[in-house]
């Protein structure tokens, strides 16, 4: 018998802390977003109580400047949706090469599968039901 005792050197708290670690190029996106959105703010701040000077009407001049808020919010995450990278491939040897045809029970429409992650894969979802597979497996 052994009198060694394992002991380890990690304090209890260590797995308090959950936050995820960002990359620098994370850290950048967040600060040039603030930037963006500090800007905007003061821009429609501006514009309305410019407006407001000008003579308009307070009540139309805060419902004109929301709206245009809002517009220009969604239309800035719908461009800004298109610059996101498309994702990496999977690594070589993952997926498996496969000849599958499959139909769809409702409509008759015909799938051919290529590729695939397992040897017969679950079958596609075509007008909310499962497709049918139409390849005979001993084939494959």
């Amino acid at each position: 018998m052994s009198d060694f005792e394992p002991t380890t050197d990690f304090p209890d708290y260590i797995d308090d802390d959950d936050s995820p670690v960002l990359s620098p190029e994370a850290v950048r996106d967040q600060k040039v977003q603030k930037r963006r959105k500090n800007v905007l703010r003061w821009l429609v701040l501006g514009l309305t109580l410019i407006l407001i000077f000008l003579g308009y009407g307070v009540i139309r001049v805060i419902v004109a400047v929301a709206f245009a808020y809002m517009i220009l919010v969604a239309g800035m995450a719908v461009i800004g949706s298109f610059a996101r990278p498309v994702p990496e491939p999977p690594p070589p040897g993952e997926l498996r090469k496969v000849k599958l045809t499959y139909r769809c029970p409702t409509c008759g429409a015909e799938l051919r599968m290529t590729l695939a992650n397992d040897q017969v894969p679950s079958p596609p979802r075509h007008c909310a039901d499962e497709m049918e597979l139409t390849t005979n497996l001993d084939e494959i």
